[in-house]
């Protein structure tokens, strides 16, 4: 049976995980050159937005074979708006590198990624890059990710020498110093003697990490008994397999430092993929094909290809699964594609023409026994929105069509069409994040596309009471229109929505025609005094007249316009807008940063407690003006490091502020 080894390439933006995937392809011979960033010319980032704003913008998948190994690595994306991609890779890998830079203030940003990791048991391990860059003593990195990682983290490596006079590395399972070359293997050379002691100190501390977990590996230290290298080797695959530790390597992407030793323990010490299948529950060699969608991609020219691991069984070519019948199957090197007749458990391929397929799906061949349930992402709720619309607007049909397809590939963005004003509003994770979603649209859907802030919803109430008289009276040749109406209007407590009621006596109203004035009071409602929706109102038709020959259900619809068009002015109207119910989580050290960051946004605390199973965390619930939300994640992002998140729904309408109140109007009357 094939070994498979499934490799997540994590971390935040910037942190070298696109790089260290050319470097990877470059040792191994899979490619023959790097590619840079710079120039555009790498495996991954190979779409048009990724190249035009220099940062992984989706999964890029990267298979080769290797020391009699089926690699497959995939690239994500670091910024924290594209996290719904990495979240949804990661439940089909074996383990994943997380990517991060030399310096102490950075290392916050991986805290929800530990968090993740830990909370899914997926094995990781560091790798710190860019040790030629290092603007920190390397205990103070340490320290740093000890603060975020809830697993201990056991060094694989010590440096030698730092930021330009980096040199080399010495490995702390053999105690063999290496000296680094550019692109090139590590040569062996004799232990530094100035760094003796620091050596023997950071061996120590990996066998006592290693030990807490190892009963014999204790006692033999205990009894000052050196392991032999086998044991430690054996230790270290077994516990970072189980997730119990997180092992640390350094190096530099790009001028190759380091690539051969990460990728040693890779093949050495990560987790099988049938070992991560049987975690699942699933055995690897049975005839029953079992498979599951990380990622949908959509091209002009070649349609749909869905990214698939295979976690049971061997799916073959024109295999129907899910009662769809399967196109090709490829293996993936970013955007080359080399054709395959089948792909066995533990491997990682694209399918084409797998329709209705999403994210997350688990795959089977239907036979009447229920697939497994296996484990899928969080769907992450959206934080930021745009309203938008074709530039043509015969394009509105394709519209639907061509976000159906965005969402398929990004189950992190959603769309609504909002009545209230008259807008498609699509959500997402921030700016960038709908920036790239508008690019494809644009460019793999051919459909040029505006956008605007989304209008806030608001409605109108009233405060007091009124009564109103509406007569509409209209001759012309013929029967004429005649509609005569008495109407009590009252407020009703917020959130009561809408009533209508008669109290008719005698038939001064026949009972035809009062459907007539509920449906011209009903629409009134619509637009009100101030241009909005009026809400939590009472309406009692209580007198009237009509003519035996003129009157019409449409004549009363027409006086009940007109009582309320001349009632309401009199009832006080007052403007009310949403408020959402705001749940946002932070790092303690940002908390009172965050409390001033709600009070500039008119929001009302209601109160905040530390965040459940997260260390140094807080999270603060308020209520905050849906005008007032669209620039929120923006500025917590921002004061918090770019790890600060919240989420929220819908609670209850308010009125608003009368200065604020003024602007909205005088808006309003700019627009009309």
């Amino acid at each position: 049976m094939n070994s498979f080894r499934n490799i997540a390439l994590v971390g935040p933006y910037s942190s070298g995980k696109t790089t260290l995937l050319e470097s990877l392809l470059h040792v191994t011979e899979v490619t023959t050159r790097k590619g840079s960033i710079k120039e555009g010319n790498t495996v991954g980032d190979a779409s048009a937005e990724a190249r035009e704003r220099q940062m992984s913008t989706e999964v890029t998948a990267a298979s080769f074979e290797h020391g009699g190994l089926s690699f497959t690595f995939l690239d994500c994306p670091g910024s924290v708006e594209l996290l719904q991609e990495t979240l949804n890779c990661l439940v089909g890998v074996d383990a994943a590198v997380v990517v991060c830079e030399p310096e102490p203030e950075k290392v916050l940003t991986l805290a929800p990624l530990f968090q993740t990791l830990d909370e899914w048991e997926i094995p990781h391990l560091v790798f710190i890059n860019k040790m030629d860059r290092a603007n920190a003593p390397f205990s103070e990195v340490l320290d740093a990710l000890k603060q975020v990682s809830s697993r201990p983290l056991v060094l694989h490596q010590y440096p030698i020498g730092q930021n330009e006079d980096l040199q080399g590395f010495i490995d702390l399972v053999s105690e063999q110093a290496f000296h680094y070359h550019p692109d090139s293997p590590a040569d062996p050379i004799p232990l530094p003697a100035e760094l003796a002691d620091q050596e023997k100190a950071a061996h120590t501390e990996m066998l006592e990490a290693l030990a807490d977990f190892d009963d014999h590996l204790l006692e033999e230290l205990l009894e000052d008994i050196e392991p032999p290298q086998s044991e430690v080797l054996q230790d270290l695959k077994t516990e970072l397999g189980a997730d119990l530790i997180v092992p640390v390597f350094i190096g530099v992407a790009e001028a190759g430092f380091g690539i051969r030793p990460l990728l040693d323990a890779l093949e050495k010490e990560a987790p099988d993929a049938n070992d991560t299948a049987q975690s699942r529950e699933l055995e690897p060699s049975s005839d029953r094909l079992v498979a599951q969608v990380l990622k949908n991609y959509f091209s002009p020219q070649g349609g749909k290809l869905s990214l698939v691991r295979v976690w049971q069984g061997t799916l073959t070519e024109g295999m129907t699964l899910n009662q769809v019948r399967v196109g090709g199957i490829y293996r993936l090197l970013g955007q080359q594609q080399q054709s395959l007749t089948q792909a066995k458990a533990g491997d990682i391929v694209a399918l084409s023409r797998l329709d209705g397929a999403k994210t997350g799906d688990t795959l089977v061949v239907v036979n009447g026994v229920a697939p497994p349930d296996l484990p899928t992402a969080q769907q992450l709720e959206p934080v930021y929105s745009l309203a938008i619309s074709p530039r043509d607007r015969k394009d509105e049909v394709k519209l639907s069509g061509a976000i159906s397809k965005l969402l398929e590939e990004d189950p992190s963005l959603s769309w609504e069409h909002r009545d209230t004003t008259h807008e498609i509003v699509l959500w997402g994770q921030g700016d960038i994040h709908l920036q790239i979603a508008t690019d494809r649209l644009q460019r793999k859907h051919k459909l040029p596309i505006k956008t605007h802030t989304p209008h806030v919803p608001y409605m109108e109430s009233i405060r007091k009471s009124a009564s109103s008289h509406g007569r509409y009276k209209h001759q012309t040749g013929g029967h004429g229109q005649y509609g005569d109406v008495q109407l009590d209007i009252k407020p009703k407590a917020r959130g009561e929505g809408f009533s209508f009621k008669d109290t008719i006596v005698g038939g001064v109203v026949p009972r035809q025609y009062i459907p007539g004035v509920e449906m011209g009071v009903r629409e009134f409602l619509q637009h009100g005094v101030l241009g909005f929706p009026i809400v939590d109102i009472d309406v009692t038709l209580t007198d009237g007249s009509y003519h035996s020959v003129d009157s019409s259900e449409q004549a009363f619809k027409q006086a009940a316009r007109i009582a309320m068009q001349s009632g309401l002015p009199n009832c006080q109207p007052v403007l009310l807008e949403p408020i959402e119910r705001v749940t946002l989580s932070t790092p303690t050290e940002f908390t009172s940063k965050v409390l001033r960051l709600i009070s500039n946004h008119r929001g009302q605390v209601l109160g905040y407690e530390g965040k459940a199973d997260w260390e140094s965390w807080d999270e603060i619930s308020a209520y905050l003006p849906m005008a007032e939300m669209q620039s929120l994640i923006i500025e917590l992002r921002s004061l918090t490091q770019g790890v600060g998140f919240f989420n929220w729904r819908d609670d209850h309408l308010e009125e608003v502020p009368d200065k604020v109140a003024e602007r909205v109007l005088a808006r309003v009357e700019t627009e009309v």
